[in-house]
């Protein structure tokens, strides 16, 4: 009894302690924000933060108003920029459920660093959010669109980002975790998914632009922004943006077509692919192997005489579907190469675990003198696993 009694007074005791809920804030005293855009103007920062206008994101019928908010502010840094929507928002805008941080161009181009420190000290902020680069506009231009399907434009840009990896692959999902690691890696730079407004930009920021079957304007990404450091120094086009993905191994998911030596077209459907990449020193001199194992359904045929249960015309199409793969590669390493002379694909990585006493002479010469000439080899596996719902088609049987 002595000891169920002094158990219940040391309970007792240490909850004396405890202090609660001693910062809890109701919903209705915080404004949620969901999208937020940094770029520079001159030497300041340019933050605009978009938030959720909960009665017509909750309600079922709307009262006609916007779905979000915009509330864009200037400041030295990007915290004084984000503290001086005060004077605006009748409610703290409250950060810890974004979704979408669009950096703009200018502030991509002088170099990113800086800015994301907030992001990464701040207690608010948590790490699961996309980061992108926006194209030709300005992250405030762009969180001005709205959009069709989802309400609120940010959880449109996130939606579709993943959407576009999962289905299609040109794009990217990068956290801000994944890109300070990236960061600060010896063998491996930044890259970020781009997104661009497609349409007139004026029409897009108003309710013209939801109100028929036709969006006018439209945000879109189908190409990646590759980096040096924290500073980025070009576009990957659409091609070359899968070709950086299938290196990576961030195919999911992807249709192509190859032509077919007879005429006309045979499109495959991506549905698994597994990347690997090999680095090794020979002579003092880096080498790289990458070797791609994907697996394909025929998802489309656009061409008479395939005769797809003879093995050799499989054989034919799988080899067909390699060149093409290993093209779009060739595409991405070139560009790095020649044109960015910045690994973004982490072929140094792969030298530092294969020989880190090698990468101890390369490493501060790696992008400007290894990296550019550096030799890769492909090893691209590509099997055909099924044909849809027929094996043969009916093309075949039209008379001509």
């Amino acid at each position: 009894m002595k000891r169920y009694v002094k158990s219940l007074i040391l309970i007792l005791f240490v909850i004396s302690f405890l202090t609660g809920c001693w910062n809890r804030r109701e919903l209705n005293e915080l404004a949620i924000a969901m999208g937020m855009g940094i770029d520079k103007v001159g030497d300041r920062y340019r933050v605009s933060i978009q938030v959720v206008n909960p009665k017509e994101v909750t309600a079922d019928k709307g009262g006609g108003l916007a779905p979000a908010i915009l509330y864009t502010e200037e400041g030295d840094t990007v915290i004084e920029a984000i503290r001086r929507m005060s004077i605006l928002s009748p409610r703290k805008i409250y950060i810890s459920h974004l979704r979408m941080l669009l950096i703009g161009e200018t502030l991509a181009k002088e170099g990113i660093a800086e800015s994301l420190d907030l992001m990464y000290r701040d207690h608010e902020f948590r790490s699961d959010y996309y980061l992108v680069v926006t194209h030709d506009s300005t992250p405030e231009e762009v969180l001005k669109v709205l959009t069709p399907l989802e309400k609120v434009p940010a959880n449109k840009l996130f939606a579709t980002l993943e959407t576009s990896e999962k289905y299609w692959s040109p794009s990217l999902t990068e956290t801000l975790d994944e890109v300070i690691r990236d960061l600060i890696s010896d063998g491996k730079h930044p890259v970020l998914s781009g997104l661009l407004i497609e349409g007139d930009r004026e029409v897009g920021a108003t309710q013209k632009n939801v109100e028929n079957i036709y969006t006018p304007t439209e945000l879109k990404g189908s190409m990646l922004a590759a980096f040096k450091k924290d500073k980025m120094i070009g576009w990957l086009s659409e091609n070359e943006s899968k070709g950086f993905n299938y290196i990576r191994g961030n195919v999911k998911s992807t249709v192509g077509h190859v032509d077919y030596p007879g005429g006309g077209k045979v499109v495959l459907e991506t549905i698994r692919t597994k990347s690997d990449i090999k680095g090794h020193v020979e002579e003092g001199k880096p080498r790289v192997k990458i070797t791609i194992h994907s697996e394909h359904n025929v998802a489309e045929v656009e061409a008479r005489n395939v005769e797809l249960e003879s093995q050799e015309t499989i054989k034919n199409i799988e080899q067909a579907a390699e060149a093409k793969i290993k093209l779009l590669m060739e595409s991405a390493i070139k560009k790095a190469q020649k044109t960015f002379r910045s690994d973004i694909f982490g072929f140094g990585e792969a030298i530092r675990q294969a020989d880190p006493k090698a990468w101890k002479e390369m490493r501060n010469d790696w992008d400007e003198r290894y990296f550019t000439e550096l030799l890769v080899d492909f090893d691209i596996n590509i099997k055909i696993r099924k044909f849809g719902k027929a094996s043969d088609s009916f093309l075949n049987y039209i008379k001509e």
